[in-house]
């Protein structure tokens, strides 16, 4: 089993990784943070506990992070996720609650016990990266237990949250700066899950009203079919979901390695990654901006049927 973590700000995408992560025998989910993001702090950690409490898995640990960005106020999504961040589709709400400690301090000690075993974990960023970067600016010996991080977020053209940036990163380019130039410089593989490849892994709403008889399956259901809904269209990507079959199923995920620049200023184009598909060296060494920054695998294309199939069969 491979030990991962998630990162999430749970809405309905983060939902649907959420489920696929909690369920499929070759992870090993060893805990869930959560981030302001889509919703505040306190709905996404509601919803978190609730979706695990559908996926039957009650003992995943769930801790609660950072509420806001950290340089600027944190900006919501209800036009996507809806006002309580799970569509607002009514779902049964847990009644429990998240872990005492903070979730730096989780995601720290559970680095420090997989650097400590050799047992490495993959990290799974599916929301702003505030969290990540307070945990390598704080505790960078943590980095030692990590295997890579495998992010959602970006993208290497296109924006949705504004015409150049996505969502998680324009939410906090700073922490997104920091994780990246971190973890280029201590070694992390880094892969970048963005928006070039996030629709392509759609569920149709024939599929989605086939998954029944649990409440993993229930739930499921209810996700696609809002976020059907919401788009006005007879299917929707699990999203987010993606980035989590790429960790169980690498090959289904086709990516380059590329520098990787976030934008942290500019009227259009704060929070944009700046993908650079030069490939002479002349060029990269001599630009005026200073040394190529840290590569990243981005993904270029997936294998949408692979990642459609591995989602539904684990869900149900």
């Amino acid at each position: 089993m491979k030990p991962v973590i998630l990162d999430v700000d749970t809405g309905l995408d983060d939902a649907c990784a959420l489920l696929l992560a909690a369920q499929h025998p070759d992870l090993d989910l060893k805990a869930v943070t959560c981030v302001g993001g889509n919703v505040g702090l306190d709905e996404v950690v509601v919803n978190t506990l609730t979706v695990l409490e559908a996926a039957g898995r009650e003992d995943v640990p769930v801790a609660r992070g950072a509420a806001l960005p950290l340089l600027q106020p944190v900006r919501s999504a209800p036009h996507v996720h809806g006002v309580d961040g799970l569509g607002d589709i009514d779902w049964p709400k847990s009644t429990r609650t998240p872990v005492g400690a903070h979730a730096v301090e989780v995601l720290r000690d559970n680095l420090r016990e997989a650097a400590r075993t050799g047992e490495l974990i993959t990290l799974i960023p599916l929301a702003p990266m505030t969290n990540i970067a307070l945990l390598l600016r704080t505790y960078p010996e943590a980095a030692a237990g990590l295997r890579e991080i495998v992010f959602m977020g970006g993208a290497a053209g296109i924006g949705n949250a504004t015409a150049s940036a996505e969502f998680n990163i324009w939410t906090d380019p700073e922490a997104a700066a920091i994780v990246l130039s971190t973890a280029g410089r201590l070694g992390v593989g880094v892969t970048m899950y963005g928006l070039d490849v996030f629709y392509d892994v759609p569920i149709t709403l024939d599929q989605a009203r086939s998954l029944g008889g649990s409440p993993s399956a229930d739930l499921a259901r209810r996700l696609i079919e809002k976020r059907s809904e919401l788009y006005k269209a007879d299917a929707a990507s699990i999203g987010d979901g993606g980035a989590v079959c790429a960790v169980i199923d690498p090959s289904g995920l086709t990516t380059e390695p590329y520098p990787l620049h976030v934008e942290l200023s500019g009227s259009w184009s704060r929070g944009r990654t700046i993908v650079d598909t030069r490939d002479w060296s002349g060029d990269l060494t001599s630009d005026p901006y200073g040394p190529p920054p840290p590569v990243v695998q981005v993904a270029t294309a997936v294998d949408g049927p692979r990642y459609t199939n591995l989602w539904l069969n684990t869900v149900q």
